[in-house]
């Protein structure tokens, strides 16, 4: 009896192991997973070349790890045993007051010589055709919302990287929205999500008004829009934090219903649409593409009822996604053009078009990490 007590860990870690093992081989494997929002590892396809490469075990590996019994249930688990050990942030996600579920500062490396990029492509078309360039960067959710952060958390340098956008663009307009957002916070507002890395439908409402000095229109009020509110919605950060308890959000459609929108989008197919929300997407697990359908190389939005004839060139992030229908009141045509999918040259896109103005929109964390903004000359 003393060897079974003396053994009892051993035996209870052998059913286990084992009890995992069957309910892998019999349980169905899923292709997708709605807490995380992405495609599960498929079973790796065998060949002798990737066994001696590696790539088999590694693929191997991947394929386990992702349909483990209760993965969900694991994931889970580990996120906040990690936050009870103190290592809170430990997946680059901070859990933090009020819910909110905030990425830790994002890696800066490259966003000195994004800056330049932008800068000399400013320089060159304001020279060669006349076209002013306007560039407005959304600041990280830690910084805005600093309140909600953990007391242990690494720092956030937006005050010094704002500080080198405002000393690098003297040809681009600069447009700082860090007070704008921190004052609507302040008030009460929620300005980025909370399970999201995005702005809330607010915050870009927010950046819309602080845009109409540069880029020369006087902003709508908020009762210009219908507003609808839908819960259940779930970001990216809560998709790779592991906080399975988190609250969800709910994400907001402002509608202009004066607008007269024809949407088109040219992505490999071309979709057409007389609106700028894609209803269908409130039901998926991912909400966020109800703006604009998502991430797309080149959208074109025009508004008949605009209250100008000009046309606006956005190149942007997803940031834009949720700013863009704003913009929409007041330019006849406005061409998206993401450049992480995008790789032709602007100018000759500028001349074609016959833009008037462009706009960089751009989140801090995005433009620090992007490395095709350098194909825009």
């Amino acid at each position: 009896m003393k060897k079974v007590y003396k053994n009892l860990p051993a035996i209870i870690f052998c059913v286990f192991i084992g009890a995992m093992f069957i309910l892998f081989l019999v349980l169905p494997k899923k292709e997708y997973s709605s807490s995380e929002k992405r495609y599960l590892e498929k079973a790796p396809e065998f060949t002798v070349g990737k066994l001696f490469s590696g790539d088999f075990e590694k693929s191997f590996e991947k394929y386990i790890e992702d349909h483990t019994a209760g993965r969900d249930f694991w994931v889970g688990l580990s996120a906040y045993y990690n936050d009870f050990l103190g290592n809170n942030g430990s997946k680059g996600v901070y859990r933090c007051k009020d819910g909110y579920l905030i990425n830790d500062p994002g890696d800066m490396t490259n966003l000195s010589r994004n800056l330049g990029f932008i800068e000399d492509f400013a320089t060159h078309i304001q020279e060669q055709m006349k076209v002013p360039t306007t560039v407005l960067v959304a600041p990280s959710t830690g910084y805005v919302c600093a309140d909600k952060l953990p007391y242990f958390h690494k720092e956030y340098h937006d005050d010094e990287k704002f500080a080198e956008m405002q000393d690098t663009f003297k040809t681009a307009g600069f447009v700082d929205i860090r007070g704008d957002l921190i004052d609507a916070y302040k008030d009460g507002n929620q300005v980025f999500y909370r399970t999201d890395h995005h702005w809330t439908s607010f915050g870009a409402y927010t950046a819309y008004q602080a845009l109409g000095q540069s880029l020369g229109y006087v902003p709508n009020d908020q009762s210009a829009y219908d507003i609808t509110a839908y819960p259940g919605f779930y970001g990216t950060t809560y998709s790779t934090s592991g906080y399975w308890l988190t609250e969800p959000d709910h994400i907001e459609v402002w509608d202009n219903p004066g607008n007269d929108v024809d949407v088109t989008i040219i992505d490999g197919e071309t979709i057409e649409q007389k609106d700028m929300y894609f209803y269908s997407h409130l039901e998926e697990d991912d909400k966020y593409p109800v703006f604009l359908d998502g991430n797309h190389p080149y959208t074109v939005i025009k508004n008949e009822n605009a209250s100008s004839d000009e046309k606006l060139l956005v190149i942007k992030d997803s940031f834009a996604h949720s700013l863009v229908p704003f913009l929409t009141d007041h330019y006849a045509e406005i061409i998206m053009v993401d450049m992480r999918y995008y790789s032709l040259p602007m100018q000759p896109l500028i001349e074609h078009e016959g833009i008037d103005r462009v706009l960089f929109l751009y989140s801090i964390d995005n433009l620090a990490t992007d490395t095709n903004i350098g194909m825009i000359e």
